[in-house]
């Protein structure tokens, strides 16, 4: 069985995730949380990016480690950045 398959739905996830970090930023709260749930956000929004947008679903793992593995090092970084700054 062929799973559907919808790039519009992609496109409504990625786009209620960033009316969420949004609303995130506009409320002014803070803390760790917020900074594991923004993190979060940009791993799952980059993450379709990579995968559905930039065509890179069916390509060699080489090209697949080397955007997701840039993706999980920035985000590691922000993480350690900010929590060195605590």
């Amino acid at each position: 069985m062929k799973r559907y398959y919808n790039v519009h739905m992609i496109w409504g996830v990625m786009l209620a995730l960033t009316a969420a970090t949004y609303t995130t930023g506009l409320v002014d709260v803070s803390g760790v949380d917020v900074v594991v749930w923004l993190l979060l956000a940009s791993l799952i929004k980059g993450s379709f990016i990579i995968r559905d947008f930039m065509g890179l679903k069916g390509v060699s793992l080489l090209w697949k480690v080397i955007m997701y593995g840039w993706l999980w090092s920035i985000c590691i970084v922000i993480a350690v950045t900010y929590s060195i700054s605590l």
